[in-house]
């Protein structure tokens, strides 16, 4: 990857966090592996592709797996490019938020981070929520006496283990900021070891396989919309992307953790791009192993099958020995619970930081970090509350069989976080030659990236508030409020509040970024060795 300067930092981790208007509270023991590591980790490829592949083969079948991860996932890239140029130039926890303040002023600011965190919120639950499905699945394959639990309702007993491992996940992130760095970096090989062996298993175990035709041409729409040629491709088709788009987010953690990483201005901006570029290969070597492997298309179809329409575990479940159906599922489960892990992490850095600069309710709160494990302890209880919260919603049974509470969830996050992304990608895009640039930069591309990167995200953000199902499609037959994609609701109830926030009161008191360097310490500020 090409940039167009690559000179050495003039000014220390602490002296650039000063000169940005920071003292440094955070303990700076993360290396530039570990940096990347947590992005890598909240992409997951043994979180998305997995708990999300349902989407895509239903809205699409394969050719919205094959042909439409590589080509999100180019888009996805550029994105990245582009926020990791200001990553290098500003490197604090704030991040997106931040730099969205410094180059448009306070109200870009306050939008973004709220956008943002509203964003992370959703991304941590959907995850921990998903990982729930599937360690409840994989503990029934290992005590097929837990189906009877809750009466039989794998619903309930979904939302069970979505409470305790969401409490697990906030457990985890309160200890210390170097015990998060340990756990990513083993996330990392678990990570790439994991999904080889899975890609292994299902290349050379599968009981059947499907050829090339199949994996790169053949299309499915088990969606209920029309199946027409204008249907299928401008409606449904783009609905399947929600795989790749939700999979593939999540990388602005690398610019979150920035005051806990050492040599930030070069591996933040390593950390975003690297983790996409790298989850983007592995992930579709994954996924053409999944359509390989899925030679019982009638199983995988079948609302009967036991693990819903068009899912993965459906594939694993008709294509391997028991033995190795239940290694595949350990290793996917165990990548997700490092992935929510990770997305805690982010979403409590991001809320310690927006929350330093005053935009949060309970600011004093939220900003806390506990001086002996170097961690914003409040502002992790809190994004749990707040996870669990939205994803309420799921403990209502969609009449049409699908996780559409799930799905808006994955929505919010994917609609959230890009939003948020498009802000400060615009005022640098404005800003022009007037920017200035950290020592990893884009150089004269940053104009053409910005644009394409701003496009897409405005395309996928309209086409990911669209109905899911049929029966959601308001004033249609069948129409049932079970069905609704709330996404829209939610976001569109953010920016409302956001809005009336604003012009009622946050507009004569939100400055942006404050400094806090002048001011007395809240916790004596520690520097280990980096992990």
């Amino acid at each position: 990857m090409a940039v167009a300067d690559e000179r050495p930092t003039p000014l220390s981790d602490e002296d650039r966090l000063a000169e940005l208007g920071y003292r440094q509270e955070l303990h700076r023991t993360w290396s530039g592996f570990s940096n990347f590591a947590i992005s890598f980790s909240i992409i997951s490829i043994l979180a998305g592709c997995f708990t999300t592949f349902a989407q895509a083969w239903n809205n699409g079948g394969p050719i919205a797996i094959s042909l439409g991860w590589p080509l999100i996932s180019v888009f996805i890239l550029i994105i990245g490019l582009c926020l990791a140029e200001m990553g290098s130039a500003y490197p604090t926890a704030g991040g997106i938020y931040w730099w969205a303040a410094r180059l448009g002023g306070p109200a870009a600011g306050f939008y973004t981070g709220w956008l943002n965190l509203v964003g992370l919120v959703a991304v941590t639950a959907s995850v921990v929520y998903a990982c729930a499905g599937f360690w409840n699945i994989t503990l029934t394959l290992f005590w097929s006496g837990w189906a009877d639990t809750f009466g039989g309702d794998a619903l309930n007993q979904q939302f069970f283990w979505f409470i305790v491992l969401m409490i697990v996940v906030s457990v985890l992130n309160i200890f210390s900021s170097h015990l998060l760095a340990l756990i990513n970096n083993v996330s990392a090989g678990w990570h790439v070891v994991g999904a080889a062996v899975i890609i292994v298993v299902l290349l050379v175990a599968s009981k059947g396989h499907q050829d090339a035709s199949f994996i790169f041409t053949e299309r499915i729409n088990n969606s209920g919309f029309s199946d027409s040629s204008l249907s299928f491709w401008f409606y449904v088709l783009p609905l399947g992307f929600l795989l790749t788009q939700y999979t593939i987010t999540g990388f602005d953690a690398s610019a979150h953790m920035s005051e806990e990483t050492a040599g930030a201005s070069r591996a933040v901006a390593r950390g975003i791009w690297q983790s996409i570029f790298y989850s983007a290969i592995g992930g579709w070597l994954l996924l053409l192993a999944f359509l390989w492997a899925a030679k019982d298309v009638g199983f995988i179809n079948s609302p009967d099958n036991g693990y819903g329409v068009g899912s993965v575990i459906a594939i694993f479940s008709s294509a391997l020995s028991p033995v190795l159906f239940k290694l595949v599922m350990v290793i996917a489960t165990i990548g997700q619970v490092f992935c929510g892990i990770a997305a805690m992490t982010s979403l409590s850095r991001m809320s310690f930081a927006f929350s330093r600069d005053g935009a949060v309710p309970g600011k004093k709160i939220w900003s806390k970090v506990s001086p002996t494990t170097g961690v914003p302890v409040n502002a992790v209880l809190g994004g749990a509350a707040a996870g669990v919260i939205i994803t309420l919603p799921a403990l209502y049974k969609s009449p049409a069989g699908i996780p559409v509470a799930f799905y808006a969830v994955v929505s919010v996050a994917v609609i959230g976080l890009y939003l948020a992304f498009v802000i400060p990608i615009f005022y640098r895009l404005k800003a022009g030659a007037t920017f200035q640039p950290g020592p990893w930069n884009l150089g004269k591309n940053y104009r053409w990236m910005n644009v394409v990167a701003a496009v897409e995200i405005v395309v996928i953000s309209i086409y990911f508030c669209l109905p899911i199902v049929p029966s959601g499609v308001p004033f249609s037959d069948g129409f049932t409020w079970f069905d609704v994609n709330y996404a829209p609701i939610i976001t569109g109830a953010v920016l409302l509040g956001i809005t009336i926030w604003w012009f009622a009161s946050a507009r004569r008191w939100f400055t942006g970024p404050r400094r806090t360097i002048d001011e007395e310490p809240l916790t004596e500020p520690a520097t280990p060795g980096a992990v």
